[in-house]
């Protein structure tokens, strides 16, 4: 009797994962909303907090910085640490870091303090993006597992698109520190949300536990890190100095609405990308990069010949190519990895950061020696070397279900 209720209970357990359960998933949403809310708020609120910690808007910039360094160093040790923890207690920890360490950073008049507590909430955005993808996947039944990562992923093009505008209207409004108040409330609300409907999942037994450097060595696993890297590179080449590349064409000023105009295209790529991705992950991922490709050349051809207009629609495409980005890099590199799925998650977080501190470098280089054209050839360029890497991945890595 008793084993025929532990298989109907498992039987009652798939089915529900058969739907696809929007307020779970959502709260997902929110964490990552929030990670990336966090990491480019200050980026619109420099003159504020400069002026009121006593440094140079330059110093105040690191505090971007430093939230990326402590990303990129949490991420892959921490998260291999704390694979047999169960989901929930870890996913409630990290969000309670940035929780109490937006609050220090609120509460503060010490450049130095701040400039810690940034990098701290910087480690406990490292170990939420490591967890989040492995974690959602685990709540709906395999065929709807791109699905769940694309709801997961909405947050992201309205946190990066938003984030600096919207902050900078807040900080208007209610000051810099205002606005990490905000946030910390934000992140207070997840926590009791999280608690109150999100099952805890078991961590893994040690037995199943692969050493990180297996996991990296695993076929396909290496393919996928390389399209992370070129995609991102490409991306941020150009997404970082969008302002001066809009000044070619008369749209300096309306850098705001443009941004808008991506993050509404990138929201459109996500409903295709989740619709797609699990019945279709490498022709997606294809047709994404070689849209992505024609993007560029439109937004070169239209700065070539200040056409705003051409410019405008290469922009558009841009976004929605770009948009199912983290929804199909997150699926292929999961499915590659199966059980060192998280780690593998934490090596994504590692390489994106690294592609993100090297767009803004290599685009820099590129707008001071040769102009603001090359930031679309060079996005043109590596996007077409990420399809050749993915045509030559024939066996693993990006491949259908």
């Amino acid at each position: 009797m008793n084993r025929q209720n532990k298989t109907l209970s498992a039987v009652e357990t798939e089915s529900s994962k058969e739907d696809i359960p929007i307020l779970k998933l959502l709260t997902f949403t929110l964490a990552g909303f929030i990670t990336i809310m966090t990491e480019t708020i200050p980026a619109g609120l420099l003159s504020l907090i400069s002026k009121d910690l006593q440094v140079t808007e330059a110093l105040a910039g690191q505090l971007v910085s430093v939230y990326a360094l402590g990303s990129v160093i949490a991420a892959i040790p921490v998260v291999a640490a704390t694979r047999s923890w169960s989901r929930r207690p870890l996913f409630l920890l990290a969000i309670s870091g940035l929780l109490i360490f937006n609050t220090l950073t609120a509460l503060s008049s010490s450049y130095i303090v701040v400039l810690v507590a940034r990098f701290i909430a910087g480690m406990s955005a490292g170990i939420i993006w490591g967890i989040l993808a492995g974690y959602a996947r685990s709540m709906v039944s395999i065929n709807l597992q791109g699905r769940a990562l694309a709801i997961v992923g909405v947050g992201q093009p309205i946190a990066l698109c938003m984030g600096v505008p919207l902050g900078t209207w807040l900080g208007s409004i209610f000051g810099w520190r205002g606005v990490f108040w905000i946030i910390s409330l934000l992140a207070l609300f997840l926590l009791i949300w999280i608690r109150l409907i999100i099952p805890n999942i078991s961590g893994q037994i040690s037995e199943n536990r692969q050493p990180i450097k297996e996991i990296f060595l695993h076929p396909g696993i290496r393919s996928v890190l390389a399209i992370i890297f070129l995609w991102i590179l490409a991306h941020n080449i150009l997404y970082t100095f969008i302002t001066p590349y809009l000044s070619l064409v008369g749209l300096g000023n309306r850098v705001d609405l443009v941004l808008l105009l991506f993050g509404v295209s990138s929201i459109i790529g996500i409903w295709i990308t989740g619709v797609w991705v699990d019945k279709a992950l490498r022709l997606l991922t294809l047709l994404s990069l070689v849209g992505f490709a024609i993007a560029a050349i439109l937004i070169g051809l239209g700065g070539a010949s200040n056409n705003a207009w051409l410019v405008l629609s290469g922009i558009t495409l841009w976004g929605m190519a770009f948009g199912g980005a983290p929804t199909l890099l997150q699926t292929a590199i999961a499915d590659t990895a199966g059980e060192g799925a998280d780690v593998a998650q934490s090596m994504l977080v590692t390489v994106f950061n690294f592609a993100v501190a090297g767009g803004g470098l290599l685009g820099g280089i590129l707008l001071q020696k040769i102009g603001p054209l090359s930031l679309t050839i060079a996005m043109c360029m590596l996007s077409i070397i990420s399809v050749y890497v993915i045509l030559q991945s024939k066996t693993h890595g990006f491949r259908n279900r």
